[in-house]
């Protein structure tokens, strides 16, 4: 059980929570939600040590093992991945380090004492087994068992995150706190990723996510982060919504009501405050009303929803794209074989498949970002398209405000638009003159998207759109997208978005590309066993 006893953090002015007291039980899964900037990080961070609380105590019972998704992708570049995953428990990984050690030099009777020693430990730890259980957590997070004996410096940085997730899992933790764990996964990693966590850990799990279908899967509580305290629902996160949003029409019903009830008593006291015969009436009835008046709550919710609606200046015809015989390698590696491709005017088309199989590269062809080696890619009559890059704050060039840097794109347009459309996307009053180079990650994904609400594509082609946004920003995208006459192509490892918007399915794999006309459940009421194997 970790138990909060009047916790209080602020960031800078800002209080972040205040006097929060409250437990996490055993055997509880809790997703923390909140907008960014919150405080769920930081919540955990606290949590965990790394963090001091500005006042307040976090106690953990000295027997519970806790395990913390580390950030540092680069803490482990020299070792093998393997070994990296077996390094989270530590004390098999010293018992074991010391064995050899010892087995390397000369035998005597205190050695010989010392290795039994060690070897209880190692049993205890279920030491035999544990690079079989450490290989079968990094496959099922997609790391194959060709690259376990490689060190983690030859990995993609995404991958390097598996790893650190992996030595999480690993460590045999009694508590769990995980810090957006599925950014960089794949589907299938998150789904398995899911299965481990709801079937195979029986702790307590905190967890920090913007993935919606995730959440939804392991959580059954929600902590939720906002008015400046910390709110424990029971349930997934749709169960949250629900009861979140109807505390909230309750809470505004009551203070309707009571602010008619003060007005009413305002209107008895200025009609009869004066009277001597009614004069102790009047007095009650101004004391309701001070009452009444201290007991409305006044809570500003830190969660803020931008305004995303997407326009088209011009329609397109209605054939959209053709694409035949696409092929792409990168020196050796073939990356898109022989693919084809038609879409049509209004098709959302969500692209899929596993790490590293080629679906950013697929839409840097289609934008020509990448050139083919062979095939051909051929946009229809009037189509205009608009690109969202997954390294979209690489493309940002420094040294431009916000609004300096989206007005370049339509010297046009008067002022007023730029300014509506970013403060549609929450860059209101001076946060319109923060430095492109000083965004945060969800800042630049809100400024790139504004940019194509102001080009006004009917055409848009979007690479991992919903990393760096908030739950909030997500559902705002995901209804604009739905919303849009024109033409989606999209990546997202978040399957409630594309569970939503796609109407047709690419999948990437091993075995070359696969087109289903139909939405992702479809796709896996059909395919679903299939999945990873390909």
């Amino acid at each position: 059980m970790i138990t909060l006893d009047k916790l209080s953090k602020r960031f800078g002015p800002k209080i972040l929570f205040e006097n929060v007291s409250m437990r996490f039980d055993p055997g509880k899964r809790y997703a923390l939600v909140g907008a960014n900037g919150a405080g769920k990080s930081t919540l955990l961070k606290v949590i965990s040590g790394e963090h001091e609380s500005d006042q307040g105590s976090v106690e953990i019972p000295s027997k519970l093992k806790v395990g913390v998704l580390s950030q540092d992708h680069f803490a482990y570049e020299s070792v093998r991945i393997l070994d990296a995953v077996l390094m989270g428990n530590r004390v098999l990984w010293d018992a074991t380090q010391e064995k050899e050690r010892l087995l390397e030099g000369e035998m005597d009777d205190e050695v010989g004492m010392r290795l039994a020693e060690l070897e209880g430990t190692i049993g205890e730890e279920d030491g035999y087994t544990a690079e079989a259980r450490a290989a079968e957590i990094l496959e099922g997070l997609g790391i194959t068992s060709s690259r376990h004996l490689d060190t983690v410096s030859t990995l993609a940085g995404g991958y390097k995150l598996r790893v650190l997730i992996a030595q999480t899992l690993f460590a045999g933790a009694d508590v769990l706190l995980l810090d957006e764990p599925t950014n960089h996964l794949d589907l299938d990693s998150i789904r398995w990723l899911e299965s481990y966590l709801t079937r195979d850990f029986r702790g307590t799990l905190l967890v920090v996510s913007h993935d919606r279908h995730f959440m939804n899967a392991i959580a059954t509580h929600v902590a939720d982060v906002d008015y400046q305290t910390v709110t424990v629902y029971t349930g997934d996160y749709d169960d949250f919504i629900e009861q979140k949003t109807t505390g909230k029409r309750q809470s505004e019903a009551d203070a309707a009501q009571k602010k008619k009830k003060i007005a009413e008593l305002k209107d008895f006291v200025a009609r009869f405050g004066a009277s001597a015969s009614r004069s102790s009436q009047a007095q009650s009835r101004v004391k309701e009303m001070e009452k009444l008046e201290s007991s409305i709550q006044v809570r500003r919710s830190s969660v803020v929803r931008p305004y995303i609606k997407f326009e088209i200046e011009k329609p397109s015809g209605r054939d959209v794209l053709r694409v035949e015989g696409l092929s792409k390698s990168f020196e050796d590696l073939r990356v898109i074989e022989g693919l084809g491709l038609n879409l049509n005017r209004g098709d959302k088309l969500a692209v899929i498949g596993p790490s590293g199989i080629g679906k950013s590269t697929l839409l840097k062809l289609l934008v020509a970002e990448h050139a083919p080696d062979a095939g051909t890619i051929v946009w229809g009559h009037d189509t205009s398209v608009g690109y969202f890059a997954q390294d979209h704050h690489e493309a940002l060039e420094p040294g431009f405000s916000a609004y300096e840097w989206l007005h370049r794109f339509d010297p046009d347009a008067q002022l007023e638009d730029v300014r509506s459309v970013l403060g549609k996307l929450l860059f209101s009053g001076e946060a319109g003159l923060k430095k492109t180079e000083s965004l945060s990650g969800g800042e630049a994904a809100r400024l790139v998207l504004a940019k194509l609400i102001l080009l006004k594509n009917n055409v848009v082609v979007l690479d991992e759109p919903t990393n760096h946004l908030d739950v909030e920003s997500i559902d705002a995208l995901l209804q604009a997208l739905i919303a849009f006459k024109g033409t989606v192509v999209v990546t997202s490892h978040d399957r409630h978005f594309i569970g939503k918007l796609g109407t047709r399915v690419l999948e990437l794999s091993r075995k070359g590309p696969r087109l289903f006309n139909g939405t992702y459940d479809e796709f896996l009421e059909r395919f679903g066993d299939e999945q990873g194997n390909r």
